[in-house]
């Protein structure tokens, strides 16, 4: 057996610091890798040791293979873990590692290249007896002629899922159940996959209608022991990308369960494989199953294993990776309790779950027991384009599934998040609904469940969007009469007689609220356009906390001002408004049919010319960010008068792409 003394993580964010903190355990001294973009981020500052990778695009950095080594052999590391995404999955970074004297932690090249394309990987495991669907390759252009498709898909029915043969993530992903619709999909999914893996192959098979995302955790060693540790239910998916696992399955039984293991098991058999791996399965309601892919390397969910069954299956990657058999603990695994984990994305749901990006003026988690929080960014982080928009994984672990699901949306509703828009409400009301509650969950979930309804969540939002903008008033207030030099403990707008009271004004999506406030010897009195609380006490009033009782109830209000926008979170929830400024600046006033880039991102395609009339819902441009594309649609019938940027262009968040307007007003 080999010992580890440094091992460099080949990876950023929340997997960095999680694979550092086991390493720190075990006495393995860690060395980080970070782009431009990174260099402030916690996880470089939390290894012993960090090396610089000049950039910011992954290209550029965490995919170059020869940068990573470099900073291997200069901090004399042994051994390199690959985290997940990335250089984890890649065949030939294995085989450069292993020619270096360099532990690759994780299978051998020949298992990750045999899995690397999914067309390879359905072949061998239908070999091994591990059931498939029936599906096609489009591997040229050629292919995708549309007499073969028509072929291909009387063979094997719609609906058909046309999917990237490389990578995975939901890039290079569509659903498509008309004949009409194959051919554009196709071309279409081979440019996503192009741009995200370097190769547009893709490949069609049957899509099983309302299956469950089924995936079994594997462990093997180079003894030839395999091992699985239970299955994951993985179905609440939004874009074919998971943003809530658990374990145990609630569809899943003892027998169910031995029948899922022992395929698992064939499939790393097969590959004769080594360390972590999970083999995925799509489930049908009748609970057969069918091989979808086997990712070699720790997933972004194994979280809820580890809570289940107690094991660190980061040290027994680092073991195995050294050597050593499997350790006892894994060979007599039994999983108790249940785990659910939340992925924290900075995306806008209402928007289509766009990816946003922006510095996080606050980012604190509540600490409750059961819970268990995997963070790449803190406080002050800045969240970039460049890279996966997942903050956080928040886990939630209790002896059964709704305690599980009740200490995490407990936690979520706790948690202070502050300068980017987040997923966090659609996850707290998803956690809180009833079909979910109650295990009857398949990946098409959101299309049944508004995610828009279900981020609004339950209770009066009206009121609460108005309590919370009185907050922030008063509070604005406190921190005026703070740093004024004359008399600063006396409210400002306080007078010994009566007189007007004072005003602010805050947008909230698409609303526009107007306090209005007065403070009079008999105590204060406030609007907030036709709410007026009957009774209003203020018991604390500063720049960041007001403790108030608010028609007869008392509730603590934190406040966060960043500029003129103010965040307020208390038991009511978390609100976000913008402060509406008196004097506004003429040049940030846009013209009529304006459309502003939803996200930062580069234009890869411009679909109308000026002059051209466009109907509602008509595609006007397309943008890629964080590899995936984005299109951006005529919100009215029109004219598109001007379009102001131009192939290739790098936009920011909320420039202007192009004008539609009616009749071509100009």
């Amino acid at each position: 057996m080999r010992s580890i003394t440094t091992l460099l993580i080949a990876n950023r964010g929340e997997i960095a610091a999680r694979v550092i903190r086991t390493a720190r355990q075990m006495d393995i001294a860690t060395v980080a890798v970070y782009s431009d973009a990174d260099r402030d981020a916690p996880y470089v500052s939390q290894a012993d040791a960090a090396v610089h990778l000049p950039g910011t695009a992954p290209a550029d950095t965490y995919l170059r293979a020869d940068s990573i080594l470099a900073a291997a052999r200069r901090t004399g590391a042994d051994a390199v873990h690959p985290g997940y995404g990335f250089l984890s999955e890649n065949a030939h970074f294995a085989r450069e590692c292993a020619a270096a004297g360099i532990v690759f932690v994780g299978p051998s090249p020949t298992a990750i290249a045999a899995m690397g394309s999914k067309i390879e990987a359905k072949r061998i495991m239908a070999d091994a007896g591990v059931p498939v669907l029936p599906g096609a390759t489009v591997e040229h252009e050629s292919d995708g002629d549309p007499e073969r498709l028509r072929a291909v898909a009387a063979e094997i029915g719609f609906p058909i899922l046309v999917k990237a043969a490389f990578g995975g993530g939901g890039r290079g992903m569509r659903i498509v159940r008309e004949q009409s619709e194959l051919a554009e999909a196709v071309r279409s999914a081979r440019r996503e996959a192009a741009s995200a893996f370097g190769d547009g192959t893709v490949f069609l098979e049957k899509f099983v209608e309302a299956p469950r995302h089924i995936e079994v955790q594997i462990f093997g060693d180079r003894f030839g022991t395999v091992v699985h540790l239970g299955e994951r239910e993985c179905s609440i998916q939004r874009r074919y990308q998971k943003i809530i696992e658990e374990s145990p399955s609630t569809a899943v039984d003892a027998e169910l369960r031995a029948e899922l293991g022992r395929a698992a098991i064939a499939a790393g058999k097969a590959l004769s494989y080594e360390g972590a791996g999970t083999v995925e399965f799509v489930m049908a309601p009748d609970g057969s199953f069918y091989f979808l892919e086997v990712n070699t390397r720790l997933q972004v969910e194994h979280p809820v294993t580890e809570l289940v069954t107690g094991i660190d299956l980061v040290r027994a990657q680092l073991l195995v990776a050294a050597g050593a058999p499997l350790p006892e603990q894994l060979l007599t695994a039994t999983p108790r309790g249940h785990a659910v984990e939340v992925r924290l994305y900075a995306e806008d749901v209402a928007a289509g779950f766009v990816p946003v990006s922006g510095t996080l003026t606050t980012l604190e988690f509540p600490e409750l027991p059961g819970i268990r929080v995997d963070a790449g960014y803190g406080s002050g982080s800045r969240v970039s384009t460049f890279y996966d928009p997942m903050l956080a994984k928040v886990i939630g672990y209790g002896p059964d599934r709704d305690a599980a699901c009740a200490v995490l949306a407990r936690a979520l509703r706790e948690t202070r998040v502050h300068g980017v828009t987040t997923n966090r409400d659609l996850l707290i009301g998803i956690l809180r609904e009833p079909e979910f509650r109650s295990g009857a969950i398949d990946t098409g979930y959101l299309d049944r469940h508004d995610p828009a309804t279900l981020a609004a969540g339950a209770g009066d939002a009206d009121t609460t969007t108005a309590t919370h903008a009185l907050v922030a008033a008063l509070a604005a207030q406190a921190a005026r009469r703070a740093g004024a030099t004359i008399l600063p403990g006396l409210p400002s707008g306080f007078r010994t007689l009566p007189s007007a009271g004072q005003t602010m004004s805050f947008t909230h999506g698409d609303r526009t609220l107007r306090v209005e406030y007065r403070f009079e010897r008999t105590g204060p009195t406030a609007r907030v356009d036709d709410w007026q609380p009957e009774n209003l006490t203020l018991l604390t009033t500063t720049a960041d906390l007001v403790d108030a009782v608010v028609d007869g109830v008392r509730r603590r209000y934190r406040v966060t001002a960043d500029g003129t926008t103010w965040f307020v979170d208390s038991a009511l929830g978390s609100t976000e408004l913008n402060e509406v400024q008196r004097f506004p600046d003429p040049s940030r006033i846009q013209e009529a049919g304006s459309l502003l880039a939803p996200m930062p991102g580069t234009v890869v395609r411009i679909e109308v010319t000026e002059g051209q009339p466009v109907s509602a819902g008509d595609p006007i441009l397309v943008l890629e960010a964080m590899k995936m594309e984005h299109t951006v649609r005529a919100p009215a019938t029109g004219v598109v008068v001007r379009i102001p940027i131009s192939l290739a262009a790098q936009v920011d968040s909320g420039q202007l792409l192009a004008v539609v307007q009616d009749g071509g007003q100009s």
